[in-house]
């Protein structure tokens, strides 16, 4: 019996996989106007910090690329509601040469450096130590570099 329940659920995520494929690779116009849109839409009242976007090239192809931050957010009066012990969550966006962006990742994270390593641009995400295999209160340091509209983890601390 558990066998086969998890053989459905199996089959059900493989079912809804390009459903959730397809909803990531929605290309938008501005990824500012879509998201605050979307936040405007949501909350009676919605405010958005300094840092809420965030505009630079991830992927070094020489397109300015952008990163949301919902900690950023005050929807209704309560800030950050969005954020937990896990950290806030970012959307990270490619703009592509066609025009538009793409949305190619969410991540919870406490925050990010955007550096030079060895000539290319890249993230050094700090999130919950959990992600790095560890139980300890250090944050979890993931150095990740953006190749076209993928993450690739170039080390774990």
């Amino acid at each position: 019996m558990k066998r086969l329940l998890i053989v459905m659920l199996q089959a059900l995520a493989f079912l809804a996989m390009p459903v959730v494929a397809f909803a990531q690779q929605q290309l938008v116009s501005d990824p500012e106007i879509y998201e605050k849109d979307h936040f405007r839409a949501e909350c009676k009242v919605a405010e958005f910090g300094p840092n809420f976007l965030t505009r630079l090239d991830i992927n070094n192809d020489g397109l300015v690329d952008a990163v949301t931050n919902r900690g950023e957010l005050t929807c209704d009066g309560e800030k950050a509601r969005a954020c937990n012990d896990d950290g806030c969550p970012y959307n990270f966006y490619v703009q592509v040469k066609e025009g538009g962006y793409l949305m190619i990742a969410t991540a919870t994270i406490y925050s990010y450096d955007f550096v030079q390593r060895f000539g290319n641009m890249v993230f050094v995400l700090k999130m919950h130590p959990r992600y790095c295999d560890r139980t300890d209160s250090e944050p979890c340091e993931m150095t990740v570099r953006v190749r076209g509209t993928t993450f690739v983890t170039i080390s774990k601390k």
